[in-house]
């Protein structure tokens, strides 16, 4: 198996050939791929602003803060652009979970020739500092304080890493790279929507060097994923019925911002309604268990009327004939 340690980028790529965005820029990239290496995703859209931003973080090491709401795929882009680099990478989530330990290490009774001793074990801030890795830290908003300091120390571009316990200080990697998403802009849980996440140190925000939105794709991209992912939609109806599915989903967006729904679809709640269609063969069915059950009652009959101004049909109740399965089970 390949050290890591030793892996380099040994040419660069086109960001208008591999990206389609129309700027003079190349990107350094490695030859091959490893086991660390995402998975490429060719059905994948990639949003301007955001990929720039994240190849600015490939190329010069700048340190890359991914916001947008949920669905907007944050995390997929930051590993869709090092799939194409062949740029390994490894994702934390800042859950509840995560202590101050996971991040920095601790010591471990091991079995050597037979005999149990206490030996440090790093953990993955300090393992993917020594390597060619890019570092994703998703949900950072939710982060724990304890957790968060620790980060803060290998924030600077070029900021070493002490492990106290060990008296031993890691210098990053020439080719460390460190991103992170989250669905606030570090404010805390100001709309109500996303509980759990925190108010973040000012500070330590200020050494992010790049910070960018991810919004939803156009309806027209947005429709071509969706049928990417479920090409037995790709026919003549099918197709009519995605871009009624995603312009559903854009009303719901809209009813949200607007205050009138307290849920909207994201771009992952319209594939898997797109998916479920094909498992139940009934769209209503599928819309049901994919979005409306997740809604309030209250704003259901709204959820209803989007449906029909988009599919110029009523929206079916589970008691009505129409929704018998037995055809598709």
């Amino acid at each position: 198996m390949t050290d890591l340690t030793l892996l380099q980028p040994t040419q660069r790529v086109s960001v208008r050939e591999v990206f389609g965005i129309d700027i003079d820029m190349t990107v350094p990239a490695f030859a091959g791929q490893n086991e660390h290496v995402p998975e490429l995703d060719r059905a994948y859209r990639f949003n301007p602003q955001a990929t720039l931003a994240i190849l600015a973080g490939f190329a010069h090491n700048r340190r890359v803060v991914l916001q947008g709401l949920h669905g907007t795929g944050k995390s997929t882009h930051i590993e869709q652009v090092a799939a194409r680099l062949n740029w390994p990478c490894v994702r934390v989530n800042l859950d509840g979970h995560i202590s101050r330990l996971d991040l920095v290490g601790k010591d471990a009774i091991v079995l050597r020739e037979g005999q149990q001793i206490t030996e440090f074990q790093e953990g993955i801030l300090p393992w993917a500092l020594q390597r060619p890795m890019a570092m994703v830290f998703d949900e950072y908003d939710a982060g724990r304080p304890d957790v968060m300091f620790v980060i803060q120390r290998v924030l600077e571009r070029e900021g070493s890493f002490t492990l106290l316990d060990q008296k031993r200080v890691i210098q990053p990697h020439p080719y460390f790279r460190l991103f992170a998403t989250m669905n606030t802009l570090g404010q805390g849980n100001l709309s109500g929507l996303y509980h759990g996440t925190q108010l973040l140190n000012h500070a330590q925000l200020d050494r992010w060097n790049l910070v960018t939105s991810l919004d939803y794709l156009p309806p027209a991209e947005e429709a071509a994923i969706v049928l990417a992912r479920v090409p037995a939609l790709d026919t003549e109806h099918g197709r009519q019925q995605v871009r009624a599915m995603v312009a559903l989903a854009g009303l719901t967006r809209k009813g949200f911002a607007v205050g009138d729904l307290s849920l909207l679809m994201s771009p992952r709640t319209v594939i898997t309604w797109a998916e479920n269609t094909e498992i139940f063969r009934n769209l209503d069915v599928a819309f049901h268990l994919s979005f409306l059950n997740k809604c309030e009652p209250a704003e259901r009959g709204i959820v209803a009327e989007y449906f029909q101004r988009c599919f110029d049909a009523e929206l079916q109740a589970w008691a009505e004939p129409g929704m018998a399965l037995h055809h598709a089970l």
